[in-house]
């Protein structure tokens, strides 16, 4: 496996070492090097191939974290995953907030950033046997977890983490991540977000009413803002045998 990755720092000895560990890592391809956020959203632009970034956070112009929310925000670039580095561990709750792969502390040693590429391996890894299923995968438990679609009924979102309801599983797996990027990360063919707080499977929704959808004994609201994704949803949810 080879994986496409951009480097993306400011300073230009911190962006000169990430490049150099990047060329002294088997797996790992430098597509490009970027001085800027804003120079590396349009370096993906127009390089689709890219897979994995290496991304400092304090930069001028565009942060390293505005920078992440943007890229998950495009259809096309969910498949791209981030590696944070930075001198300020500040950050980290929000780097894994936004589904980092992992944070980088500077100074960091080639050790220290060859355990972040080999995270990226296994993730890409495990996204290459995936392809003929939908998995999810969430950092939880300190490991790399890989869940079923299918399984999930629904996610709740707890502030600064969501909460995953698996079938046959009494207790929720817990992550730290937003809603909005499980969100990007669920099928919109199998998922529906009703309420802020809630994302539910649709298969999984045993009954309807004007202000909130039933799963199983758990009744989900519906909340103003996502009226219109209701009614979509109402249209062609149908009882079995109506």
């Amino acid at each position: 496996m080879t994986i496409h990755c951009i480097a993306v720092d400011d300073e230009p000895v911190a962006l000169e070492m990430i490049a150099a560990y990047i060329a002294k890592t088997r797996f790992l391809k430098l597509v490009g090097k970027c001085a800027s956020a804003v120079t590396a959203l349009n370096f993906l632009n127009e390089h689709p191939e890219v897979q994995l970034v290496f991304l400092d956070i304090r930069m001028a112009d565009l942060n390293g974290l505005e920078f992440a929310g943007m890229i998950d925000q495009g259809d096309n670039r969910r498949s791209v995953r981030i590696v944070f580095t930075t001198a300020f561990d500040q950050y980290a709750l929000d780097g894994h907030k936004l589904a980092a792969l992992d944070y980088l502390l500077k100074p960091f040693s080639f050790a220290d950033f060859t355990r972040a590429a080999n995270r990226a391996r296994e993730y890409f890894t495990l996204l290459e046997q995936d392809h003929e299923r939908q998995y999810l995968h969430v950092y939880a438990n300190y490991q790399q977890v890989r869940i079923d679609t299918a399984q999930i009924r629904y996610v709740e979102s707890m502030a600064d983490y969501i909460k995953i309801y698996l079938e046959d599983q009494p207790k929720p797996l817990k992550t730290l991540m937003t809603l909005k990027v499980a969100e990007q990360k669920l099928p919109a063919s199998h998922f529906v977000r009703l309420h802020r707080s809630f994302i539910v499977a649709i298969d999984k929704v045993t009954a309807v009413s004007k202000t909130s959808v039933q799963v199983g004994r758990v009744a989900i609201p519906v909340s103003e803002p996502y009226r219109e994704a209701f009614g979509n949803f109402m249209k062609s949810w149908r009882q079995p045998g109506s």
